[in-house]
């Protein structure tokens, strides 16, 4: 597997749409294309976990732990403050749709984590044929509250081509619970089988 690099990312922009933006600013390929990544901004939508209302997090009752979110939308001027210790989702502003001989890892930007602030803490694979926006698990380790603005370059991402195309890409997949998603999306444990 090989990485691809910043030539190979426009490239990849411009003939497979593989990075866009439904709602919000433009993609800035010079600002956001680096040498062997492209930066993600932060999107509007988040998703706080109501911990003081659960007893525990049952990975069998989903519906329980669903009923005990609550979502929000902020603007780039007002942002979202993260508190020590929490655990909140968010999701990019952009869209990626990653080709079916590629795959993608998604990265925190260092200038966050020498904040304390994980930008995405797990879940950073991004299998072949998968399109949506991308939910970012956010935690802040720091000791102080971190303001964080949707539209601000927030993670990084990486292409890297396969051996060869994927004989069943993650949309063909019948458990593919995240495909199209949009907005900080929930755990689905629910629908996989197990």
């Amino acid at each position: 597997m090989a990485i691809l690099s910043d030539k190979d990312i426009k490239q990849l922009i411009k003939e497979e749409n593989a990075v866009y933006v439904e709602k919000g600013p433009e993609l800035d390929e010079e600002l956001q294309v680096g040498p062997s990544s492209i930066d993600l901004r932060l999107g509007y939508d988040f998703t706080f976990p109501q911990t003081r209302k659960m007893k525990a997090l049952d990975t069998k009752d989903m519906d329980d732990f669903s009923r005990k979110q609550e979502d929000m939308k902020a603007t780039a001027e007002e942002g979202v403050v993260v508190h020590p210790g929490e655990f909140v989702l968010g999701t990019t502003l952009e869209t990626v749709n990653i080709p079916n001989d590629m795959v993608a890892r998604i990265e925190g930007r260092s200038s966050y984590a020498r904040l304390g602030l994980i930008p995405h803490a797990a879940g950073g694979f991004v299998d072949a044929g998968f399109e949506g926006q991308i939910t970012l698990e956010i935690q802040n380790l720091g000791n102080v509250p971190i303001t964080i603005y949707p539209e601000d370059r927030i993670c990084q991402m990486a292409i890297e081509t396969m051996t060869s195309e994927a004989e069943n890409p993650y949309g063909d997949k019948k458990d593919s619970k995240y495909m199209g998603q949009k907005g900080a999306t929930e755990a689905r444990l629910d629908k996989e089988k197990r």
